[in-house]
């Protein structure tokens, strides 16, 4: 049997069983309770396995194996700065999360502050960030299935699409964290089988590969700085904006509310940074497996911006069969991702613009489902574009740029709501808003868009004034939208501040405090 045809197997029993899961949630959403956070339901090895499952994507099976496997050691700077985020999140951000908000981070950030104002400029940055994330999934789908079935790139994008949104209309937060659970348990499964097939070729022994790398392509495979990033600032750049960037990522702090109390919410994270470190050790094997018994050359030829490694390795080691099942795995995983991602935007315009801004947090529970149905419909179509606009780029690098953008957009904000009394309004929507449109403007003018996207040579654009030359702008954003909320925070006021940031600290230990009213003008 060819290894399409193992492959289209193994892609169509994934998607009976989740289709199945989509079927069963369907019957028990009925509320926006269920359909934003699974009626809080979800116990904390569960949703440690869906984290596992909504954070490891597409840009952690392709995107970093394929820079592995192009540029050696350097590529490990993601998985590392991915990695290092999660205490973050069980130090600092998870508990206030879980005791303070319902559904969203805005829900935190406007708690005590002006709900309307702090909430538009939190879906600014939110949508500005999940769809960066949707844009790197989708293309990484759209080539794998354009890989497995033969159709065209632009059709392989609306399959994923049409898939995505039948998962998150109909069964929302509860089948979600399911394909989610099921995706993470594939994922570990072929992530660890694929590197034990690739050590048995080494006698089990990591460090025979890496020498077997630096005598094929040279000693610089494995040293640090001088393959993915420029220099020094730009290696500093996009650490920040992953490390602080995982800390503020929508979809992930979403999850916090998906478990009954603060203990379970931590135990979740706990569990999940285990799961993901551990996947992390399996693709820096898989990468330098790739490069030297697959080699770049036929990684690049393979097209998908090198996001071919780990399918193109799972030929190689394991043949059609195994090549088959680690296709379905990468599926399962952005399928996955992408409906997490789906769910955050949505919430983000029901919960934070439709009904706390547009209807003042009059609407029913009826008109809020509808809103979030129609949402997720808006969604999927506005995917479905990006991800064919921006075909051949590689996942793992247009993810790090959404976590830059949540490291200045969403992260300062988050921080600075949960732990400094001086916090006003006014600073929240200026640091939110500077954040995110300098990360776009930065990123517009740097390489990442002027030479990668446009197609213009570096030697077109490095003399312009107005050229970046970082392709990552975090070290210049996150304390850029730092500074601006301090600022304008020490510049104006807000009113009750003592007494309610007194209140948010009580729910934060405690929570069991009365919510705050909150002011809506």
């Amino acid at each position: 049997m060819g290894s399409n045809a193992i492959s289209i197997g193994f892609f169509f029993a994934f998607m009976a069983l989740t289709l199945l899961i989509t079927y069963w949630a369907a019957r028990r959403t009925r509320t926006t309770e269920h359909f934003f956070a699974a009626g809080g339901e979800v116990t904390p090895w569960q949703n440690g396995w869906a984290l596992a499952g909504d954070f490891l994507s597409a840009g952690a099976l392709l995107g970093i194996a394929g820079i592995v496997t192009s540029n050696g050691f350097d590529g490990m700077i993601y998985s590392i700065g991915w990695l290092v985020g999660w205490p973050i999140i069980l130090f600092l951000i998870v508990e206030p999360l879980r005791n303070v908000g319902r559904f969203t981070f805005a829900d935190v950030v406007a708690y005590r502050l002006r709900q309307r104002p702090v909430r538009v400029a939190a879906a600014v940055g939110t949508l500005a960030v999940i769809l960066f994330y949707l844009i790197a999934q989708m293309v990484a789908t759209g080539s794998l299935i354009k890989l497995l079935f033969g159709l065209s790139y632009s059709w392989s994008v609306v399959l994923v699409g049409s898939v995505m949104l039948v998962y998150v209309l109909f069964g929302g937060m509860l089948a979600t964290t399911w394909v989610q659970v099921v995706k993470a348990a594939l994922l570990m499964a072929g992530g660890v089988l694929l590197a034990f097939l690739v050590l048995t070729h080494f006698d089990m022994n990591p460090l025979k590969l890496f020498a077997a790398a630096s005598q094929k392509y040279g000693a610089k495979v494995l040293q640090p700085g001088s393959r993915v990033v420029s220099g020094q600032w730009d290696a500093v750049s996009l650490g920040l904006g992953l490390m602080f960037g995982t800390a503020a990522m929508p979809h992930v702090l979403m999850r916090a509310y998906t478990v009954r109390d603060a203990k379970a919410a931590r135990l979740s994270i706990l569990y999940a940074t285990g799961l993901i470190g551990f996947f992390h050790l399996m693709v820096f094997i898989i990468g330098f497996g790739a490069m030297v018994l697959v080699g770049p050359e036929a990684v690049t030829k393979a097209g998908g911006g090198g996001n071919m490694a780990a399918p193109l390795l799972a030929l190689a080691v394991g043949g059609n069969a195994f090549f088959g099942f680690i296709c379905a795995v990468a599926f399962a995983t952005m399928l996955a991702v992408v409906a997490g991602l789906t769910l955050s935007g949505v919430a983000t315009l029901c919960h934070d613009v439709w009904t706390n801004v547009v209807r003042n947090g009059t609407a029913s529970e009826t008109e809020q489902l509808k809103v979030a149905r129609i949402a997720t419909v808006l969604i999927s179509l506005l995917a479905v574009v990006l991800g064919v606009a921006f075909e051949g780029q590689n996942v793992a690098f247009m993810a790090g740029l959404a976590f830059s953008v949540a490291c200045a957009a969403n992260f300062p904000s988050l921080v600075l709501a949960i732990t400094w009394r001086r916090f006003t309004t006014s600073a929240a929507v200026a640091s939110i808003l500077v954040g995110t449109l300098s990360s776009l403007l930065l990123i517009v003018l740097s390489p990442t868009i002027q030479v990668d996207v446009l197609g213009k040579s570096l030697a077109q654009v490095e003399n312009a004034w107005w050229f970046v030359s970082l392709r990552n702008p975090a070290i210049i954003c996150m304390p850029l939208s730092f500074l601006v909320a301090i600022v304008v925070s020490l510049l104006t006021t807000e009113t009750n501040a003592d007494a309610t940031f007194a209140a948010m600290q009580e729910r934060i230990l405690f929570g069991n405090a009365q919510p705050v009213p909150a002011r809506q003008d």
